[in-house]
């Protein structure tokens, strides 16, 4: 008849029990102290737990809705990272430089076609051009400036 070995099996669990609770009182501890949000699957995550054990812990769900805390929020930066109002107006200065910059240059570039395209109509009436721009000889219809 084989040896009962059912109390060393017994106690084997009663061990593996208390390990995986005290890693999870010691995460959500851990969690807590470090104002991570804490969630019934990040608890599990960070014990190294199962979410369907931690369901069956009546006292760690009560703690879990306790210190909950909803991640929607996004972080405020740490101070050091946090931009200045006078870095911001710096900033709004340069965008609003380079925004006149760009309308002077685009006034230009119209104005350049305009002329462009009026000196090729002129062409084409007082018939200077030989030829046409378009692979197949046909004229193409030419519009005015923007």
């Amino acid at each position: 008849m084989p040896a009962d070995n059912t109390r060393h099996l017994r106690a084997v669990a009663q061990r593996r029990t208390e390990q995986t609770r005290r890693r999870a009182v010691t995460a959500l501890r851990r969690m807590d102290t470090a104002g991570t949000p804490i969630t019934l699957h990040s608890l599990a995550r960070e014990a190294g737990v199962s979410r369907s054990w931690l369901y069956t812990q009546a006292d760690l769900r009560a703690d879990i809705q306790r210190l909950h805390r909803p991640s929607t929020a996004p972080a405020a930066p740490p101070e050091r990272q946090r931009a200045t109002e006078a870095s911001l107006l710096q900033r709004l200065h340069a965008a609003t430089d380079r925004i006149h910059r760009l309308e002077h240059d685009n006034q230009q570039l119209r104005d350049a076609l305009a002329r462009a395209l009026g000196e090729h109509r002129i062409a084409d009436i007082l018939g200077e051009r030989s030829g046409r721009d378009t692979p197949n000889g046909k004229s193409v219809k030419l519009v005015g400036p923007c």
